[in-house]
């Protein structure tokens, strides 16, 4: 990464934490979608971010989330987990396109491909997150619907995000 991604990163990361700290964990709806936009810090991340600092700053990011909302880990569980499955699904995308180089972004990769990117690995975090939490087996199915409406309602706010920003 160059000095101007760097900064474009640590901008990002302030933004992402501040909004999901202060905004978006007071939002929900229905008692069933939350937003967690703090997950577009890790997906937006350049490609040839180096594996070691995507999983530093996803438990550096999913921990301070924990801090602010009592969650004792599982933000940071869920985060790590997806910046540890995010390079084997970028791969994936360069070799279906038959590219070397892949730019992450909706003008980048167009709506598809990215929406394609982001509902995978944003499904596996609300999984992950709900699935922990979930103490008794017969909340499964509350779970489940909580974790479908969760991933939609978070994929609309970072297309959102990400349709007004300038990158």
């Amino acid at each position: 990464m160059n000095l101007r991604q760097t900064i474009q990163a640590i901008q990002l990361v302030v933004i992402y934490l501040v909004l999901q700290i202060f905004f978006m964990r007071n939002l929900v709806l229905f008692n069933y979608a939350f937003s967690f936009i703090y997950i577009g810090i890790i997906l937006l991340l350049p490609v040839e971010t180096d594996r070691l600092y995507v999983l530093l700053i996803g438990f550096l990011v999913g921990i301070t989330v924990d801090i602010f909302s009592n969650t004792l880990g599982m933000h940071a569980a869920a985060t790590v987990l997806v910046a540890y499955i995010r390079p084997f699904l970028l791969h994936y995308q360069m070799e279906a396109k038959g590219v070397d180089r892949l730019e992450i972004g909706i003008r980048a990769q167009g709506f598809m491909s990215f929406l394609a990117y982001l509902f995978p690995l944003i499904l596996i975090h609300s999984s992950v997150l709900f699935l922990l939490e979930m103490n008794n087996i017969n909340m499964i199915l509350y779970s489940l619907m909580r974790i479908g409406a969760t991933s939609l309602l978070t994929i609309v706010f970072i297309l959102i995000l990400e349709l007004f920003s300038k990158r």
